[in-house]
């Protein structure tokens, strides 16, 4: 299988902005594991500004263009070195991609991207694709790494697409307001009442929210591939993602 990992924000720091070590160290060992057992991996990761924000003992996320596209040339340098690091442990050698949102727009350019995958791919390394926040305004820009993931994930043909998020999946409700709230395990039709069920951002650190994976979902099941958003607090879950067991929400492609 082709399979593509979103990472979140929150799945890589703690509140300070900090890296969990332990908690990614983990995270790596099982993407590598699951690398190793034969399948194609893709890697979306959001932390770039978290981290330089972290870096720099920020006490909050900036609002301002230049200062957030500071903070992510400063955090983009530290994701990456980590990455290599512990990757390189287990024999694994990452490749960096950072994107606009005119990369996937303009046909040649995104041509281009995908080519420059497959060929990754096809050396055996992980690429590791996030936006390109120091450059990237408002007006080229994706805008969350949720998006970002779906378009990557049919752009490389995947096969399935995990979201690593801050909870277990979709939920009926938002479960840290209603205690009522279940948890919904699989979607094959995104209707209204499930649209509705989103919420707004989730971690301080971060951009993204349930609204933005629904979204992605769309993406993903219009391209025939499967979408599941698991809780990234437990990395071994990866494994039963990538092997179609029952685990957080899997949103049904269309085939």
């Amino acid at each position: 299988m082709r399979i593509a990992v979103k990472i979140g924000t929150s799945n890589l720091t703690h509140s300070t902005g900090r890296i969990d070590i332990r908690h990614v160290e983990e995270l790596c060992k099982v993407l590598s594991d699951i690398k190793n057992a034969g399948h194609e991996l893709v890697m979306i990761s959001s932390g770039a500004i978290g981290m330089g924000v972290g870096k720099m003992n920020l006490k909050e996320r900036p609002t301002d263009m230049p200062s957030r596209q500071a903070m992510a040339a400063i955090g983009q340098v530290e994701l990456m070195y980590v990455y290599d690091r512990l990757f390189s442990e287990y024999s694994h050698v990452v490749a960096q991609i950072l994107l606009t949102g005119e990369d996937l727009s303009d046909e040649k350019r995104h041509r281009n991207f995908e080519n420059t995958v497959m060929r990754l791919l096809e050396l055996g390394t992980i690429p590791i694709i996030n936006e390109n926040d120091t450059i990237a305004t408002e007006e080229i820009a994706v805008g969350d790494n949720d998006t970002l993931s779906a378009y990557v994930a049919a752009g490389v043909e995947a096969d399935l697409l995990v979201l690593l998020s801050d909870i277990d999946g979709l939920y009926t409700a938002d479960p840290r307001k209603d205690p009522s709230a279940e948890l919904v395990p699989v979607v094959e039709e995104l209707t209204e009442e499930i649209l509705a069920s989103a919420g707004g951002s989730g971690s301080g650190l971060g951009t993204g929210g349930m609204a933005t994976k629904l979204t992605a979902a769309r993406i993903c099941m219009e391209a025939g591939i499967d979408m599941v958003i698991i809780n990234g607090a437990r990395p071994a879950l990866l494994y039963d993602a990538a092997e179609g067991r029952p685990v957080g929400t899997r949103f049904k492609g269309k085939r």
